[in-house]
């Protein structure tokens, strides 16, 4: 009877070895992916912020330009000569452009 116990005990220790074995395995492939995971999410969420600073960079040059474009306009209409000559450059060129044509009087058209 002891030499059939000491087999089965002989035996459950073999399994719970190589059990542990796979656990620790298994462990750490889980934690490997985890940290290979959480590096991709790191990676996408920087390229992201990338993007996103990019596109709000470019929104506020835009807005700049507008809002300096609407106060350069609101001062030639208004005739303040704020800037003494280059507004009533600007303002003339802008009348000269208005002027002309889109098209060469003696063009043809497309048909």
């Amino acid at each position: 009877m002891k030499k059939m116990l000491g087999q089965i005990r002989s035996g459950l220790n073999a399994i719970t070895q190589k059990a542990k074995v796979r656990i620790g395995i298994g462990f750490a492939a889980i934690v490997i992916l985890q940290l290979y995971l959480v590096r991709e999410l790191i990676a996408a969420e920087l390229l992201f912020v990338l993007v996103f600073a990019f596109l709000l960079a470019v929104g506020g040059v835009s807005y700049m330009a507008g809002a300096l474009g609407e106060r350069v306009w609101v001062l030639m209409e208004s005739g303040v000569r704020a800037s003494g000559p280059s507004v009533r450059r600007a303002y003339s060129l802008l009348e000269e452009i208005s002027r002309k044509p889109f098209r060469h009087p003696r063009s043809e058209s497309a048909q």
